[in-house]
């Protein structure tokens, strides 16, 4: 997911481990071997020449698909790079490049870089939008827009939730929780002498929740008006309920995978589990099968709503490019007016949402069942975080409500320090 970062606490070693399966902007992680690559496009050696740049997922097929896609394209040539690398090492790489004399045409990012905005890096994109700009739900675009304009187009999104076993719910009574409390009575209640409730990461849910269950209390991180907004009442009320939860004694307080793994839920050492879309194939195809279903992080309370993140991954174009219109016009062709690629790169090798909403309700394998439920899940109560909140930012905030959840200390309190640190950062990023 965009934005999601490892917890400090968590070791090197350890998150080497976690990396391999799943990558911190929200989809999988290239854990297996593979090399950089090319692929060019077809026509008269006159066209003119691109390159673009992807960070190597894990799914297989995935290499050989964005190949197929570049050769597929008529009206450039187009050479691929497929480059490996964990956490931070792309949008490393994606960084310096940019600051460079070649960088490259058209790249993916999970997140906007202010900067790169500021220093006139990115090529704004909303020419090649704008037609379809509404089909486009707001927090697909919110994380990539600045001063109004959109300086990246969504591939994927990938939302994430509860997973919970339908059999285990039905023999204890339980309704799908519609509140954090009835989540945590339903956690209780699922516990047994030889499974727990829920699992949410080894770390309470932190790094798991700690967006979200802000977003359920009804509050938001930055106002409309780029304002520190996460020091409220509500929101410290929602981090002390992820307190409550972690001492509640219905969770699973640590496995050999983390969150985005879902090996706990398909063992059915857990009832519930907090997950992704990308992890519903794997499930079905568990002792699971067809027994279990999805529901979003409940709501605080009935002033409320449920939430979960809208992440994923975005093509951008360096406004350096010596093809510029071309290079806008490639990205166009693949994620604004291409459905069938977009379909492809979404669900035919791991399992993801497409950004473009029409596309998204034509994609077979989304219209049905716990699919379906999801995508449900994404449209109406997805959210994202602005590109104003850096990584320091999001740091501190983890922080925060680590303390919180491990210690159970003064929430609002943690959160109004945090508050502090955070504007420090706000006003460097507004300046």
């Amino acid at each position: 997911m965009s934005h999601m970062r490892v917890p400090a606490d968590i070791s090197r070693r350890r998150f080497l481990q976690y990396s391999g399966s799943m990558m911190l902007g929200g989809s999988l992680l290239a854990a297996c071997a593979g090399t950089g690559g090319s692929g060019s496009g077809g026509g008269s050696s006159d066209l003119p020449a691109l390159t673009q740049w992807y960070h190597q997922y894990g799914e297989p097929g995935t290499h050989d698909a964005v190949l197929k896609y570049a050769k597929q394209y008529d009206k450039a040539k187009v050479s691929v790079s497929w480059l490996p690398g964990t956490g931070n090492e792309y949008p490393d790489k994606v960084r310096s490049a940019l600051l460079g004399s070649n960088p490259p045409d058209v790249f993916e990012n999970s997140s906007l870089s202010l900067d790169q905005v500021k220093a006139g890096l990115l090529a704004p994109l909303d020419d090649i939008i704008a037609d379809v700009k509404s089909d486009f739900k707001p927090a697909s675009l919110a994380p990539f827009t600045v001063n109004g304009k959109v300086y990246g187009i969504k591939m994927i999104n990938d939302p994430t939730f509860v997973y919970y076993r339908k059999s285990m719910f039905q023999q204890a009574g339980l309704d799908i929780p519609k509140t954090i409390d009835d989540l945590i009575a339903a956690a209780k209640k699922l516990t047994t002498s030889d499974r727990k409730g829920i699992y949410v990461g080894p770390d309470g849910g932190v790094n798991a929740l700690y967006l979200i269950a802000g977003w359920a209390s009804g509050g938001d991180y930055l106002s409309s008006d780029n304002k520190i907004a996460f020091n409220t009442d509500r929101m410290a009320a929602a981090y002390q309920k992820l307190h409550e939860l972690s001492t509640s004694g219905g969770i699973l307080p640590d496995a050999p995978t983390f969150w985005w793994d879902s090996s706990t839920f398909q063992q059915g050492q857990v009832a519930m589990q907090w997950c992704g879309l990308w992890a519903m194939p794997l499930i079905k195809k568990s002792a699971v099968g067809d027994d279990f279903g999805v529901f979003p992080f409940p709501a605080l309370d009935a002033q409320s709503q449920p939430a979960t993140i809208n992440g994923g991954w975005a093509q951008m174009v360096s406004a350096k490019s010596k093809n510029l219109d071309a290079a806008k016009a490639y990205v166009k062709w693949l994620w604004v007016t291409n459905s069938t690629i977009q379909k492809d790169w979404n669900v035919g090798y791991g399992f993801h949402v497409p950004p473009r909403i029409s596309t998204s309700a034509q994609t077979d394998k989304l219209t049905q069942g716990q699919a379906a439920d999801a995508v449900d899940i994404l449209n109406k109560y997805g959210h994202a975080v602005s590109p104003l909140w850096n990584a320091a930012m999001d740091t501190a905030l983890q922080n925060a409500v680590s303390q919180i959840v491990k210690t159970g200390q003064n929430a609002k309190a943690t959160l109004d320090a945090a508050a502090e640190k955070c504007n420090s950062e706000l006003q460097k990023e507004l300046s």
